[in-house]
């Protein structure tokens, strides 16, 4: 058996791979030679080659608008960038620059959604998804976001208490999410279904908490994470399966 990290590679990746190449043996990356800027900024080196965040933005884009004419889905699909996978303004403007939406994941978040207002990069009718477990500074500077005219803030209730923060400190109508806690896998070392409301519960929870209050908050989203992705497996599908069913029933009373 050879345990060799050439062969831990050759297992892992598939190559070629898509943007990379070799010139004068030295690595290219979407032909830009890594080799001098190596030599000029030494090792290690992080790069972000910008063109691509357009790229894979208008790629998922296309996908979703074939699937949406395919199948004549009468909904909207939105692209929502996630601050958290990259807080540097370059990215972040790069990727508003594809007409995308947002996503928040903490509180100092929300910082940078006022930051990007200030300097004209977004207006207050942009979507704002507030993921996250979410403590007082958190809810308080969603809060903020709404009550000084950002149409568009949909805070993902990540337990059944957060709402009641919005309820005391929001003034005007606004709009909320659920996160369904997903089941794991039993093989997934990660346990991360205790972020999220129960899916049983969901029903109950809308009924008693929401339905009859559609002029101070409305039901806007329904929020599920795997943690494993999009993959072709039993667990997927049935999890999939049991949200869109979910959905389905939320649809019918709200």
């Amino acid at each position: 058996m050879n345990n060799s990290y050439t062969e831990l590679v050759k297992q892992t990746f598939k190559f070629p791979q898509e943007d990379f190449n070799i010139k004068d043996d030295y690595l290219q990356y979407n032909n830009v030679d890594i080799k001098a800027l190596i030599d000029k900024y030494g090792t290690p080196l992080k790069l972000t080659y910008l063109p691509k965040i357009g790229m894979q933005i208008n790629k998922a884009k296309k996908m979703f608008a074939n699937a949406i004419k395919k199948h004549k889905y009468e909904g909207k699909y939105f692209y929502c960038y996630c601050t958290k996978s990259s807080h540097f303004s370059f990215i972040v403007e790069e990727a508003l620059e594809n007409q995308v939406h947002l996503e928040t994941s903490y509180a100092y978040d929300i910082e940078i959604i006022n930051k990007l207002y200030e300097s004209k990069k977004i207006d207050k009718k942009i979507f704002i998804i507030c993921n996250g477990f979410k403590q007082k500074n958190y809810t308080s500077r969603i809060a903020r976001l709404i009550n000084t005219g950002f149409e568009n803030v949909i805070p993902v209730l990540d337990n059944k208490d957060e709402l009641k923060a919005y309820k005391k400190s929001v003034r005007v109508p606004f709009k909320v999410g659920i996160r369904v806690a997903a089941e794991e896998e039993p093989t997934f070392p990660f346990y991360t279904s205790r972020l999220g409301i129960r899916a049983r519960d969901i029903l109950e929870f809308y009924v008693d908490e929401i339905e009859g209050n559609e002029h101070r908050f409305q039901l806007k989203m329904l929020h599920i994470f795997l943690n494993k992705g999009i993959k072709d497996d039993i667990y997927y599908w049935s999890e999939l399966n049991k949200i869109i069913n979910l959905y389905c029933q939320l649809k019918k009373i709200c």
